[in-house]
């Protein structure tokens, strides 16, 4: 099974959103790889491995092909295409911001 979707989280596919897709990629009993939309299958790479997946350099607005097979192929497939074609993953990014400045604010302030 495969798709191809637009990247819609802000950082691409660098730091905290491919760790994510890494962590849903592996939750489920299926080989799941992703690439460029306009390359071979030749460029595709494990989605389960997070140096495969930050090292497609792929931003905001690329498309991407997630293909997907075994068991559990298509929840895989639709929870890595619902992640990517997410923003939320800005938002997520925002609360750890603040998070991490409430922390700082809480122990400045005693």
């Amino acid at each position: 099974m495969e798709r191809t979707v637009t990247v819609e989280p802000e950082a691409g596919l660098h730091a905290r959103p491919a760790s994510k897709l890494v962590q849903t990629a592996n939750r489920f009993d299926a080989d799941v790889s992703i690439g460029r939309a306009d390359d071979g299958d030749g460029d595709l790479v494990r989605a389960d491995s997070m140096l495969s997946v930050s090292g497609l350099n792929v931003g905001h607005g690329e498309s991407v092909r997630v293909v997907a097979e075994g068991p559990d192929a298509e929840a895989a497939l639709d929870a890595v295409c619902d992640l990517l074609t997410s923003p939320v993953e800005e938002a997520d990014e925002s609360g750890t911001d603040e998070g991490e400045t409430h922390s700082g604010e809480a122990e400045d302030a005693p």
